[in-house]
């Protein structure tokens, strides 16, 4: 098995037992300088990146990913998911779903660079009292 493979089962075992309780491992699996992007926030090395996940983690409830199969060139992999989410601030603590990928950059084991792409609407905008009704009612209406 390749280190960046070995890598992604690492990345993939993080992912999964993250939670406000338990944000140990980061150092583990990504690189000291490793720069994080999403539709919300770019963040660059370690240390930014363990604050900028103590605060996204701060009300989440439960959080787990069902992955799909991995795209594999060499040291970049792209990584198919589903979240399931419970978090305090959306939808009342009930459970909601957002498909997603990442694109994920390896130096040996470790994430150098890791983008995550979806849906914020599906994440966030749907899923705010008022918010949410308006982002789903201009949904159906552009379809």
């Amino acid at each position: 098995m390749s280190e960046a493979l070995t890598g992604l089962e690492h990345f993939k075992a993080l992912f999964n037992r993250l939670g406000s309780q338990h944000l140990e491992g980061l150092e583990q699996v990504y690189h000291e300088n490793a720069l994080f992007q999403d539709p919300f926030v770019r963040v660059e090395g370690l240390q930014s990146l363990t604050a900028y996940f103590t605060g996204a983690y701060s009300n989440v409830i439960q959080c787990r990913f069902d992955y799909g199969k991995p795209v594999v060139d060499g040291d970049r992999i792209v990584l198919p998911w589903v979240m399931h989410l419970q978090h305090r601030k959306l939808r009342s603590g009930q459970s909601l779903q957002v498909d997603g990928i990442s694109h994920l950059q390896f130096a040996g084991q470790r994430v150098t660079h890791h983008r995550d792409y979806f849906d914020a609407g599906q994440l966030l905008y749907e899923n705010i009292p008022l918010l949410g009704a308006a982002v789903r009612w201009l949904k159906r209406y552009a379809a």
